[in-house]
Order: structure tokens, then C-alpha cells, then sequence
């Protein structure tokens, strides 16, 4: 039986300066593309299937609480995680680059969306506690952290360039 990790998520998220993006890409540890769809939408039960680089997950997460909300991440065969976002997951798939960050001794994941989502870029760190202080590079823009419209299962119902910004 695969294991799968259960833990308690507590993350911040933070829009991220366009000005200054390029210098930001050349310093990435890591990028991988990022395609990602839902399986159920409700807040206390989000399912969610990724497929990021060569590794495949599903993950079920619920509803958020300040910046905490439990999360069960499963390791799935890639077979299948195509087929869950081909035949079963709701439209449209999110999909984005995510590229990994080590600043401060913090690691910081930063989101360029695509297709529906393009234009928007969203950086996220996970905690170890909702009161753990971080000190913010200098691209770090408005927070978004208690912002639902910046969720990426709420990019589902609707997506970035449907916004009217």
C-alpha cells in the first residue's frame, strides 16, 4: 500500500512584482510545469490531481481556517493521473510553471499560470506556524493569502483573464 502524507498545510500568498519577474527566473533552484485539475470543488472537500514533472498525486485538502487547513497527499501512478485529468476532472485544467526558491532559508514556490490564467503569477510559502515571522524579498507584492478569488481551485469556476481587473 502507498503511503501518503497527511499534514497540516499553513501557507501564505503573495502577487509578485512583474517588473523585476526576470531577474527572479534566473535565480530558480528548480521549475517544473504544473498541470493540476479538480476532482470536487466544495471547500471542506477539495480533490485535486497533479501531475508536476514526472510525479503524479491526489490530494485531498479541507476547508481553510485563517492560514491552516489539513491536507492528504497521495502518490498516484502517472497512468492514472492522466486519465483523472483527462476524463474525470472539471474544466478548465490549471496549468503553470512552479518554480522553487531557497531565500532566507525559506523555500518559496512561485506560480506562472497558463491557458485561462495567464497574467497572473502568485508566490506561496508554507509555514511551520500561522505566527512564523518571514522576512519578504524584495518581488513579494500585495498579499492574497485571505483572497478565495486567488485559490487555485476557485481559478476553476473563475479563471484569471475572465476577471475584470
Amino acid at each position: 500500500m502507498t503511503q501518503g502524507v497527511q499534514m497540516n498545510e499553513i501557507e501564505r500568498k503573495f502577487l509578485v512584482k512583474k517588473d523585476i519577474l526576470d531577474d527572479i527566473l534566473l535565480i530558480a533552484k528548480v521549475c517544473k510545469y504544473c498541470y493540476q485539475g479538480y476532482l470536487s470543488l466544495e471547500p471542506s472537500r477539495i480533490v485535486r490531481v497533479r501531475r508536476i514533472g514526472d510525479d503524479s498525486f491526489i490530494t485531498i485538502k479541507n476547508e481553510v481556517k485563517g492560514i491552516t487547513r489539513d491536507e492528504f497527499e497521495y502518490p498516484i501512478p502517472l497512468e492514472d493521473a492522466n486519465w483523472m485529468l483527462e476524463e474525470l476532472c472539471i474544466y478548465p485544467l490549471i496549468e503553470k510553471m512552479r518554480c522553487t526558491y531557497i531565500i532566507n532559508g525559506d523555500t518559496w514556490e512561485l506560480d506562472t499560470f497558463m491557458g485561462l490564467n495567464s497574467g497572473l503569477i502568485i508566490a506561496e510559502i508554507e509555514l511551520n506556524s500561522p505566527d512564523q515571522k518571514i522576512k519578504l524579498p524584495k518581488w513579494i507584492g500585495e498579499e492574497v493569502t485571505h483572497k478565495p478569488e486567488y485559490y487555485n481551485h476557485n481559478l476553476v469556476h473563475t479563471p484569471f483573464t475572465k476577471w475584470r481587473i
